[in-house]
């Protein structure tokens, strides 16, 4: 089977090929898939990057590739859930991505079904940021009444997380540019900042919670808007200890990471902020749960450029690029 692999490390220019690979055996709780779209993410140029080879050492060649819709070819013998035939997608576990293929072998425990009303290419865009709203909440130990901000939710995590929250019944604030704000305010939000216009740090104060999406001094500028012993989650600031010990990782790295985040928790320290880092894991049920909330409001996510799968190197390129208008898109179909 084709699929895209990275065979160098490489902060400016890793080196990926595609390559003809045999599938790995199929294990009895395991399903074939035949993929036919995967969402491009920043994730994956992280990983090209080799900016997460402390939380998961890859061993290269690497097919790369996190999140994937497909039609299930094959099923492992102790397979309950799933028959041939089934649509489904999911987000590769850590130790096996690889939704840049043609095919893949994935347990059954990471997949859910697709709701019939999403195109291919519109499921291909889900289960990440499904998953990392899902995530993000169960972390911040959210309960209905507070009220959550959410950095930047015009793009396409927020169009999954607000209405996702608002289902848990939380008040939504969140900020963004105003080309987005009516599609935003038909989510549900209870309140939109036009960053162009205002400094959310200047309206908000006594939050409860946060999931922070910006990172850099935007984490740091979130906390002061919490109220004391308020929660902040953030998808892109620095990992601490405490997510080393969910991730169950050595008490080495364990060490290193709460070097690492020194700073940032002393500063939530200070504020009496509690300060989470969150990598999103595959979780079929939970995505079953979230398919429930996307078929109820009818959530179409925004495709944006697609490429085939011999592009891509191209299609990472325009991901890192930034300011894109929807989901890139690798169509296996279109090979």
């Amino acid at each position: 089977m084709k699929v895209a692999q990275l065979t160098k490390y490489n902060k400016k220019n890793p080196q990926i090929l595609i390559s003809n690979v045999s599938l790995p055996p199929l294990g009895p709780d395991d399903l074939l898939i035949q993929v036919k779209a995967a969402g491009v993410n920043p994730l994956d140029n992280l990983i090209a990057r080799g900016d997460l080879k402390l939380v998961v050492p890859y061993k290269l060649p690497q097919t790369l590739g996190n999140e994937f819709v497909g039609i299930v070819q094959q099923t492992g013998k102790d397979v309950t859930n799933f028959k041939v035939g089934d649509r489904v997608y999911g987000r590769n576990p850590l130790n096996n991505i690889g939704a840049f293929a043609e095919e893949l072998v994935v347990n059954q425990s990471a997949v859910a079904h697709v709701p019939e009303y999403l195109t291919n290419q519109e499921a291909a865009s889900v289960p990440l940021t499904a998953l990392t709203a899902i995530q993000a909440l169960e972390l911040l130990q959210a309960k209905p009444g507070q009220t959550l901000f959410i950095s930047g939710g015009t793009g396409s995590f927020g169009a999954m997380a607000i209405p996702i929250a608002i289902a848990k019944g939380l008040k939504v604030i969140t900020s963004g540019s105003p080309q987005n704000q009516q599609r935003v305010e038909q989510l549900g939000v209870n309140k939109f900042i036009d960053y162009t216009k205002e400094d959310y740090t200047k309206v908000l104060s006594g939050i409860d919670l946060v999931i922070d999406t910006l990172g850099g001094k935007e984490t740091i500028k979130q906390m002061a808007i919490l109220r004391p012993h308020g929660k902040l989650v953030s998808l892109r600031g620095i990992p601490n200890k405490e997510f080393a010990k969910r991730m169950k990782m050595s008490k080495f790295k364990q060490g290193l990471f709460s070097l690492a985040s020194r700073s940032i928790e002393k500063e939530a320290a200070k504020k009496k902020i509690d300060y989470q880092f969150l990598f999103v894991t595959a979780n079929g049920q939970q995505l079953a749960a979230a398919n429930k909330i996307l078929v109820e409001n009818q959530i179409h996510p925004t495709v944006g450029k697609i490429f085939s799968l011999d592009e891509v190197p191209q299609a990472m390129k325009k991901v890192q690029q930034g300011h894109n208008k929807g989901k890139v898109i690798i169509d296996i179909s279109k090979n």
